[in-house]
């Protein structure tokens, strides 16, 4: 179980980013980028975000520890340490496609125990925490039984993140379901806790990028692990699957270990 100050917490920090992104929208312009040293987007809106969620947990928690993908960590070695991204889809931020959103994470000793995935462009949120059923717009969710994974609707992030020796995973995957989505970032694993998805899975991920949504898809009835089959923990990454049926979790695995690396 987690404490429920924590989780009231996070939904105030949920509630600033959403409110600094949301005013962000309204402008007709679109927002000032940078590329980064890893070819991706950076607008100041993700520092400032950042900035400010900062700012709320050193108040509130001053023992605590913070990770985040715009600025540097500050006690990283603490047991309880709040992970930020204050837009996860940055590229689908800048192009006006209202997939991306704010993620949160709350870890306990390295494990991630409480998790939020923000929406404000679609006014979507889903909020996981450990012991507790996930909440999508604060009504619990449920992911969805699918009886194989030649009937599983799959998403994936983006098919570029993939590396030559990852790429026979993704071609496998292709050819082993009946659908895939592109594209859609972080709102892909709040359609999966949901149940309007079965599969989804990615790389060349941080732990920002992942961390909420161990305790969503879990809390769902779900499960989510790296491609190895081991629980997405601080040391995680850069490979993760979910699915919503524990059994075609299992298929997924197996997919994986056949054909990777290619």
């Amino acid at each position: 179980m987690v404490e429920k100050d924590w989780l009231e917490f996070s939904l105030e920090l949920a509630n600033e980013s959403g409110t600094m992104l949301s005013e962000a929208m309204r402008t007709r312009q679109g927002p000032q980028r940078e590329i980064k040293a890893d070819r991706s987007f950076v607008t100041s809106l993700d520092t400032q975000i950042e900035r400010r969620l900062r700012e709320r947990i050193i108040d509130a928690y001053p023992t605590h520890g913070i990770l985040g993908e715009e600025e540097d960590s500050i006690q990283a070695d603490a047991d309880l340490v709040w992970v930020l991204d204050p837009i996860d889809g940055t590229a689908a931020f800048i192009a006006g496609i209202p997939v991306y959103g704010t993620l949160i994470a709350l870890l306990r000793d390295g494990e991630p125990v409480i998790g939020v995935l923000d929406l404000p462009a679609t006014r979507e949120r889903w909020v996981g925490a450990k012991g507790h059923p996930t909440l999508y717009n604060g009504h619990p969710c449920h992911t969805r039984p699918c009886a194989s994974l030649k009937d599983a609707f799959c998403s994936v992030s983006n098919p570029d993140f993939f590396t030559p020796p990852e790429a026979c995973v993704l071609d496998a995957v292709r050819a082993s379901t009946a659908w895939r989505i592109w594209g859609g970032s972080c709102m892909s694993y709040g359609r999966l806790a949901s149940g309007r998805t079965d599969v989804a899975f990615d790389t060349g991920l941080k732990l920002w990028d992942f961390a909420p949504f161990r305790p969503i898809i879990e809390g769902a009835g779900g499960v989510i692990t790296d491609w190895e089959g081991r629980p997405l923990d601080r040391e995680s990454g850069p490979r993760i699957v979910a699915a919503g049926d524990p059994a075609r979790h299992q298929d997924m695995l197996r997919l994986i270990e056949k054909n990777y690396p290619c």
